[in-house]
Order: C-alpha cells, then sequence, then structure tokens
C-alpha cells in the first residue's frame, strides 16, 4: 500500500498491516540537502545506507517499519509525517554532520504532546564517545555499534514492556546514571545480512540530482565493515577495528539487480579500504563479470594495497576512479598519525592508476600535530609529482574517541559547548595558528592547480594559470603574517 505526504511516495514494509494498526517504528535521520548552503553548492546526496540496512533487516524479522528519508525534505515535513504516524518509537542516526539537528528533534519530541512522546533511540558513529551528553538531551536508549540485530531486540522490549538491560550494546540513563551494557559482537558473517531497503525511499530524487548537476547518477554499495588499520585520526566507532566481507558474488547479485533497477550511471562502494583482500578482489572480478554485473564505479584504498596485477583487475571490473589516501606529501607526518606508508609507494600508485587510464584521488589533511612549514612544501611537491586528478583538503580536527583526541585533549584551545556545535570546531595548539592553516588550505589548492594548468601546455587557459598563481602567493604571504 502507498501512502502519500506532498509529493513524496511513502513505502510501508508491511502494506497489508497498514490499515489494522498505526506504525510503530520509524527510521529517520537529520540531513536536509535544501537547508545548507554548503551542500546545497556540492550537490552530492547519497542515501542513507545504514539506516536502510536496519530496515531491511527489521523487514525480515516481520517487524513493521518506515524509513522517513529527510535529504530532499524539511524539518516541517518530517515532523508533519511523524505526528501523522505517532510511532511508539523512533530510532535515529546521528553523525557530525547531523548533530545540531539531531538535539533539536529530540527536544521537540520530548516537550510536544502532539507527537505521541515516543522513545528514542539513537545510534552512528558519534555516540559511542558522547553517551552522558547524548543522553542529557532527553533521548531514551543510544545504541553504541552496529545497529541491526540491538535496534531489533530494543524494539521488542520496548514494545512488550521487557527488561532491556541485558540487550547488549545499548546506553540509557537509570536514576541520572549512565548505564552501558556489555558490547555486542559484532556480526561475523556478512552474507546473513538481507539488501539494504532502497525501495523505502526516492532513489529517483537521488539519481535525477547526480545527473542535472554531474552528468551522471551515481548510487552507493557497501561491501565491508570494519577497517584493520590504525590511523590516528579516523574513528572506528561503529564497526571497529575488524574486516568482515560480504561474498563476493553477492556484491555482484547487488550490482546486478540495481543495474536493472534502476540503472545507475556509476557505483560508490563506501568501503574503507575497497582492496584490503587481493583474493577477494580476484573473485570480485570474476562474478561481476560472470553476471553481466560490471557498473563503473569509484573506490577510496590504500596505495600498498594496489599493484599492477589488482589495478588491471580492477579496470576490468569497471573501476573508473581510485581515491587513494596519503592524508600529507610529508614522512614525518604520515609518520605521526600512523598511517604505516611510504609516501613514494602513494605517489607511485597514484601515477600508475594514471597511466591505466582510471581517474584518481587522493586525501589531504593540514594542520596535524607536529606539521610546520617544510611538511607544507613537501605536500605541495607530492601533489604535483603524482598529479591525481582530484584531491580535497581539510585542517585537521580531533575526532573524540580517536588517538589523536586523546593526544591533543590537553593543549585544546576551543572547546565550544557540546549541544550547539560539532567536533570541527575543536582547536588545539599547533605548530603556528589555526589562520596559518588555513590560508595553508588555500596555498596547496591553488598551486597545485596551477600546476595542472601548466601541464595542459599550449591547451592551457592564461587567464586561469594567472589568477590561481596570483591566489597561491597571496596565501602564502598570509602564511607567514599568520606563523
Amino acid at each position: 500500500m502507498l501512502t502519500l505526504q506532498g509529493d513524496r511516495k511513502y513505502v510501508s514494509s508491511h502494506p497489508q498491516n497498514d490499515v489494522k494498526k498505526p506504525m510503530s517504528i520509524i527510521l529517520t535521520h537529520t540531513y536536509f540537502l535544501f537547508e545548507d548552503e554548503k551542500e546545497q553548492s556540492i550537490m552530492r546526496p547519497y542515501a542513507p545506507l545504514g539506516l536502510l540496512y536496519i530496515s531491511a533487516y527489521l523487514n525480515e524479522n516481520k517487524v513493521e517499519n518506515h524509513l522517513y528519508d529527510t535529504t530532499f525534505y524539511s524539518k516541517a515535513d518530517q515532523l508533519r509525517f511523524i505526528e501523522e504516524k505517532q510511532p511508539k518509537v523512533i530510532a535515529i542516526y546521528t553523525n557530525l554532520m547531523t548533530k545540531i539537528n539531531v538535539i533539536e528533534l529530540v527536544k521537540i519530541l520530548k516537550t510536544d504532546e502532539m507527537y505521541g512522546f515516543p522513545k528514542i533511540i539513537l545510534g552512528g558513529p558519534d555516540i559511542t564517545y558522547n553517551l552522558e551528553n547524548y543522553l542529557n538531551t532527553g533521548v531514551d536508549f543510544l545504541i553504541i555499534g552496529e545497529g541491526e540485530q540491538t535496534t531489533l531486540e530494543l524494539y521488542q522490549a520496548i514494545i512488550n514492556a521487557e527488561n532491556y538491560s541485558e540487550i547488549q550494546g545499548i546506553a540509557y540513563l537509570e536514576n541520572g546514571e549512565v548505564k552501558k551494557t556489555p558490547p555486542r559482537v559484532k556480526m561475523k558473517n556478512l552474507h546473513e545480512l538481507p539488501l539494504p531497503n532502497r525501495a523505502a525511499i526516492p532513489v529517483e530524487k537521488y539519481l535525477e540530482t547526480w545527473k542535472t548537476h554531474h552528468g551522471q547518477s551515481s548510487m552507493t554499495v557497501s561491501t565491508q565493515r570494519g577497517c584493520p588499520y590504525t590511523c590516528k585520526w579516523c574513528s572506528t566507532a561503529v564497526y571497529g577495528q575488524s574486516y568482515r566481507r560480504r561474498p563476493a558474488d553477492m556484491v555482484a547479485a547487488e550490482l546486478k539487480m540495481l543495474k536493472e533497477t534502476y540503472n545507475p550511471d556509476a557505483i560508490w562502494f563506501v568501503d574503507d579500504v575497497f582492496s584490503v583482500s587481493h583474493k577477494w578482489i580476484e573473485e570480485f572480478h570474476a562474478e561481476v563479470i560472470k553476471q553481466d554485473a560490471i557498473i563503473p564505479f569509484e573506490c577510496i584504498t590504500r596505495a600498498e594495497r594496489l599493484n599492477d596485477h589488482i589495478l588491471q583487475l580492477l579496470k576490468e571490473a569497471g573501476c573508473f576512479r581510485i581515491w587513494i589516501g596519503a592524508e600529507s606529501g610529508s614522512q614525518k607526518i604520515i609518520d605521526a598519525m600512523d598511517r604505516r606508508v611510504d609516501v613514494n609507494v602513494v605517489k607511485e600508485a597514484i601515477q600508475k592508476t594514471n597511466e591505466l587510464g582510471m581517474e584518481t584521488g587522493t586525501f589531504i589533511m593540514v594542520g596535524y600535530p607536529g606539521e610546520d612549514e617544510q611538511d607544507i612544501k613537501e605536500t605541495i611537491t607530492y601533489l604535483k609529482a603524482a598529479n591525481p586528478t582530484h584531491f580535497t583538503i581539510t585542517v585537521a580536527y580531533p575526532i573524540k574517541g580517536t588517538s589523536l583526541y586523546n593526544e591533543i585533549e590537553d593543549k585544546i584551545t576551543v572547546q565550544p559547548n557540546w549541544d550547539t556545535s560539532t567536533d570541527r570546531e575543536i582547536d588545539f595548539t599547533r605548530t603556528y595558528s589555526r589562520k596559518f592553516y588555513d590560508f595553508a588550505v588555500r596555498r596547496i589548492v591553488n598551486e597545485v592547480n596551477y600546476n595542472k594548468e601548466i601541464l595542459k601546455g599550449k591547451k592551457r587557459s592564461f587567464i586561469r594559470s594567472f589568477k590561481l598563481k596570483t591566489k597561491a602567493v597571496l596565501a602564502h604571504t598570509a602564511m607567514k603574517l599568520y606563523k
């Protein structure tokens, strides 16, 4: 059965029950594309894959649920839907980007009787190391780690008024004190996971948005959980420092289904290190060819998990772009991050990928503890030599629960109010001022892009080249002022 809310189609997980009883649980988030100017300038929305997995898992266990995807809608739309459905339970996904909106939603649901005062569950990567803060907003329960099994068990306990103190992987307040149950054992066999419930969201809106703004549509697929590496700035709060993977034939079958159902132009594999297992890549390559499931895709991996053979397999399987992490062009900073990779290996991996006709991308972080002007110069030199097709750059910030946060905690100089800010706004004592690194970002971006124009030779734009060089020089001058 279909119900309508504005121009949106809502698909019930159990249509035969729609008339008999109201919705009991809503899964939602608080990412509103059209309320964020920065996101509107990017226009690269992706479906809330984690919630889609939970919805599918609940469906498989015959639990009536509805996923309200807020991406293309407003806070008012979301509240109207909650008021209409009067759910007994609302489970909300939260992360650094959406935390402030989540807190606002919780306060509304806990103070306005028109929504029926549902029990509120929160989950997501920002939960694990902020239990007390989140519980003090009025939330009833927090899910720590993977959400499928815990959401099911907690929902059943709430609905049946059963004891929830023995449910693994949750936190709640009892007499004003935080109670945390033993951690849930991570799902070992990912082949047990049903496919994400994409039918619950307006997939066509995602495809249309991508097509309109970028010329090709894109969808996300997850093949693994956990990351076995130890980068100090990276949070492993949800899936942990593990490596678990869906069978290659199942992933190929999912791609085949997406190809036949939605026909996306591209796939973004959301895995942390796509080529961590060479054996799996060989199986994946064989399966996508066997099942006629090739869709152009991009992925993230580490340089030392690439070689000529793996690069060729990836290309034949449909890969058109590989994001290869470096974070810095300075070996000193890479070692400080515990990245455990040689900067020259990263550079060569990018160059080899370029030579094979695949696009490349890399990630750069400036302002890491101990980084000085020489490290910035080495990063610029590295980017010019590697010449990735794309690169992203940010000023380092400490996420609570990471090794980086623990290292700089006693050096924090800016600690905004938790409920009105995110970890991105935390600042700490660096080698130079924060302003220095803000201008370092501008210098790197403009100087490296100027170099790309030079490499074009006769095809380059002299006006663009002049502008980029001028901006690079001005940023470098500003760096000296704030050093």
